[in-house]
């Protein structure tokens, strides 16, 4: 742990604490091939490779190349991690005598990972194959009977993740915009997060500002190597700092629409990030301010907006396959059981928010 007296972003000098993730980050093309040295290190030799339907192939070449250290592959992840599916794989984990979990994926393997790290305490190795962040944070968000909640506990953190810039070289454009833009959605947040540092907020920005010159170059060339690296590696800093800091309304948002509505994640995030910045950059703009040098814009929300747009990005939530009966009582849970935010919630402006980004209207700044 870290402590000291720095200066801080327009609170004057205070006192700050900083913890940082226990995981050792090995970050580089051609790290996956470490898998089996990492299984070695970890004493391990019966190990369960994690991932969606969609990656059970390349997944299934991962659990082939570690040859008899590995048990195969469970390929039943989702989004919003079900607590069904969790319960599921935790036969398979508790029948097979599992002793090390691999999460191949992106976001929804992740979490899988994550669910049934926090319940059996096994070792975790992260491969993450998109921009989702979520590898590096204490965070677990698990859906029941319609509902998403989150939790934080050590426990779901990985022992090691192998950052390997090839394996998003096949990620499909619309999925690395909207995964970036995912990514850029936790650094926003820990910029105004209540227990934010000069650390935290130094992390955070330099990761939107990696992640915001990155994403054009793949639109222009999805192929180009630099740009993949630079992306993962703005993720990697946004997903960081976001497990080092409390969430506050745009993820409170994001979980309430997905759990209610099963919408897709990163496509959620997306959507709602502009709504959420212009929100609360009316509170706190100089906080917010790097997110607009970012994106070259005077006003954050609306930049990043016009932003997406240009990327090519889902704007509109009707797009998403969320009704538009659901604005009220979205608005309705959300504010049941807020989330700490620095601008005041109050259920007319949040129901404005959540009608605006249904249309895919510019957030209002």
């Amino acid at each position: 742990m870290l402590s000291g007296i720095a200066k801080g972003d327009g609170m004057g000098v205070h006192h700050f604490e900083f913890t940082g993730s226990p995981a050792r980050i090995v970050f580089g093309r051609g790290s996956m091939s470490r898998t089996s040295e990492a299984l070695d290190t970890l004493n391990c030799s019966r190990a369960l490779v994690l991932s969606t339907d969609a990656q059970k192939d390349s997944a299934d070449n991962l659990a082939c190349a570690l040859g008899k250290k590995c048990l195969g592959v469970y390929a039943k992840a989702v989004m919003h991690t079900p607590v069904e599916v969790t319960v599921a794989a935790m036969e398979v984990v508790e029948t097979q005598r599992v002793d090390c979990l691999i999460s191949f994926g992106g976001g929804s393997t992740m979490g899988l990972g994550k669910a049934i790290a926090y319940r059996t305490d096994l070792p975790l190795i992260a491969i993450p194959t998109t921009y989702a962040g979520s590898e590096v944070t204490p965070v677990l968000g698990q859906t029941e009977n319609g509902q998403k909640t989150a939790l934080r506990s050590s426990r779901v953190l990985p022992e090691l993740v192998l950052y390997d810039p090839d394996l998003t070289a096949s990620l499909p454009l619309s999925m690395s915009v909207t995964s970036g833009i995912n990514a850029i959605a936790h650094g926003v947040e820990a910029l105004y997060a209540k227990d934010r540092n000069p650390i935290s907020s130094m992390m955070a920005s330099e990761g939107v500002r990696a992640l915001a010159e990155a994403l054009p170059e793949l639109v222009k060339r999805s192929n180009d190597p630099d740009a993949r690296d630079q992306a993962l590696y703005g993720a990697w800093l946004c997903g960081a700092v976001l497990g080092q800091v409390g969430m506050a309304l745009h993820h409170k948002l994001c979980h309430t629409l997905g759990g209610m509505f099963d919408l897709p994640h990163a496509e959620t995030h997306t959507v709602i990030l502009p709504h959420a910045t212009a929100f609360n950059a009316a509170e706190v703009p100089d906080l917010l301010r790097p997110v607009g040098d970012a994106v070259g814009a005077a006003h954050p929300g609306r930049g990043l907006y016009d932003w997406a747009v240009r990327l090519g990005a889902p704007t509109s939530l009707r797009d998403l396959g969320m009704p538009e009966t659901g604005i009220k009582p979205a608005t309705k849970q959300a504010l049941a059981n807020p989330y700490w935010n620095p601008r005041r919630l109050e259920r007319d402006s949040i129901e404005a928010l959540i009608r605006a980004a249904y249309y895919g209207n510019p957030p209002q700044e």
